[in-house]
């Protein structure tokens, strides 16, 4: 009680009373994130910084008082990232969502961690400029969060994924210090690459506190089509083959069939209802406006040589949002199938897609769950989404080591985007080896008194 007031009494002297919560109903709701079924350890306070100096002052006090911290975005993740572990400070960053600027003729901006995601791209794309970078959270998600976790999106498999467009980092470390990492220049080869360490790191080894971002031109036009398989195989086939005539999407999702009898239980979508249908692609492609447009016709080809039994084509922006509906009901529409999921975000080399595929369906048979994959057909990143009832938890955690080993062992990787987090923690060593201790190293060096969101991606 004694160390709960001093906390209290600093925290007054750093902070403005309105960005500093007590109350039970906060610090309870403050112990969650976006996880499923997975509640942190209720914090002793939380706290809302408005600029990097209220950080850089956290941090000094909660070093000399070995206090734990807990960095926050908007919430949105699915591994546990941002739940407390142990009595500590939720540091939110809501309240710092400045862009403080977008430069068009250097083609960068700077922006404060909390400004959400899709905001900054409908205010880059106000001055023609293009961020890519599209988690399915993006309508809410953080690019803070996004920085941390280093988000994908269906995007990416074209325009790569939020390292890609991390320049420079301003970011306070766990002793302190506030500095940069990265460099404003788009070549620069100055000593380690601190800025990539950070990038991905799960706030578990500085707290950002700025970002400047690379943006691109926005593209002239997109096309969207939608390509329905009978078998998976077909559609798979057809993934890889689209590469291999060279052309790379600027998305390329795929749904099993599982996924389409949930959408069609939730949302009536026209071009659905032939019950031949088993496995769909949404593909787009951009660019100029004959680029784009040559670029699907490809698309098209290789689809109609790999079976496809339709082929739906968007001619407006209406017609291209109903395709995207399936993808984006899809979530939801799992949810009514079974009362608990587990999504996992496994990545596998293209070539290894129907692989992946089958063996997470052997899985599930052999632990008699169901299971629901799609996702990022495009870059290998399957979302394989184990549902079950109340009581079956061992099953799905034996189901989901399983399925990790198997990935690893076609040379993928347990996650594609989520991140390693609370829940794939004890996982790590499995795919990364030797590599496991190194990175614990590089930790224990940048934060030694592990007082950075504690307990997330190694098992101390």
């Amino acid at each position: 009680m004694e160390k709960r007031v001093k906390i209290l009494n600093t925290l007054k002297q750093i902070f403005d009373k309105e960005d500093i919560l007590v109350d039970n109903a906060s610090l309870e709701t403050y112990s969650y994130d976006a996880t499923p079924f997975l509640k942190g350890e209720k914090p002793l306070v939380v706290v809302f910084p408005r600029n990097e100096k209220q950080v850089q002052e956290l941090v000094k006090f909660a070093s000399k008082e070995n206090i734990p911290l807990y960095p926050r975005g908007s919430g949105s993740g699915l591994t546990g990232g941002a739940l407390p572990t142990k009595k500590g400070i939720v540091v939110s960053f809501e309240k710092m969502n400045k862009v403080h600027f977008i430069d068009e003729e250097e083609l960068v901006a700077l922006v404060e961690p909390g400004v959400i995601t899709y905001n900054f791209q409908k205010e880059a794309e106000k001055k023609g400029l293009f961020y890519p970078p599209d988690p399915s959270s993006y309508k809410y998600s953080s690019i803070g969060g996004n920085i941390a976790e280093n988000a994908g999106g269906p995007r990416c498999v074209k325009y790569g994924v939020t390292k890609d467009y991390v320049l420079d980092l301003e970011c306070v470390f766990a002793d302190g210090t506030l500095t940069n990492v990265g460099s404003k220049t788009i070549k620069w080869v100055s000593g380690y690459n601190l800025k990539d360490i950070i990038v991905g790191s799960e706030g578990t080894l500085a707290l950002i506190t700025k970002a400047y971002l690379k943006l691109i031109p926005l593209p002239e036009t997109r096309k969207t089509a939608l390509f329905a398989f009978e078998k998976v195989e077909d559609a798979a086939k057809t993934v890889f083959e689209i590469f291999k005539s060279r052309v790379i999407p600027s998305a390329l999702e795929f749904l099993d069939e599982p996924s389409l009898e949930a959408i069609k239980n939730y949302v009536d979508l026209p071009y659905l209802k032939d019950e031949k249908i088993k496995t769909i692609l949404i593909v787009e492609t951009d660019g100029y406006e004959e680029g784009a447009k040559k670029d699907m016709e490809k698309c098209i080809s290789v689809a109609k040589g790999n079976n496809a039994i339709d082929i739906i084509f968007a001619k407006n922006n209406e017609e291209a949002e109903l395709i995207w509906k399936a993808r984006r009901s899809l979530s939801p529409a799992i949810m009514k199938l079974k009362p608990y999921k587990v999504n996992e975000d496994i990545v596998v080399p293209r070539k290894k897609l129907v692989d992946a595929l089958k063996g997470a369906y052997e899985i599930a048979k052999e632990f008699n769950l169901l299971v629901v994959c799609f996702g990022h057909a495009g870059d290998g990143n399957i979302h394989v989404n184990f549902l079950y009832e109340e009581g079956e938890e061992d099953k799905v955690e034996k189901a989901v080591e399983k399925l990790f080993k198997y990935v690893i062992s076609l040379g993928g990787a347990i996650s594609g985007e989520h991140g390693i987090g609370l829940t794939k923690a004890k996982f790590l060593p499995l795919e990364v080896k030797e590599a496991y201790y190194k990175m614990k190293d590089i930790k224990k060096a940048l934060d030694p008194q592990n007082i950075l969101n504690p307990g997330k991606i190694f098992l101390f």
